[in-house]
């Protein structure tokens, strides 16, 4: 498993973000708080709170490069 810290600060990046996890068959889940809800649920993101950074759990097996490279606009460095 992988864990990074995400920024879905608009409803246009929780749309393309939402699209570009989609494409792949892995599990994600998105924390904030004391919450875990499934990544590639548009209503689940949006029930968190999205001024603040999300940690993106990605449940991946060996090489998760693809994914990362693909979610690098919303990844916080």
């Amino acid at each position: 498993m992988k864990t990074v810290q995400i920024s879905l600060n608009s409803i246009d990046k929780v749309k393309s973000f939402v699209n570009e996890i989609t494409k792949f068959d892995n599990d994600f889940d998105l924390v904030s708080g004391r919450y875990v809800i499934d990544a590639k649920s548009i209503m689940g993101i949006f029930s968190l709170d999205l001024s603040k950074p999300i940690e993106l759990n990605i449940h991946a097996e060996g090489n998760a490069d693809d994914i990362l490279s693909a979610l690098d606009p919303y990844i916080i460095k």
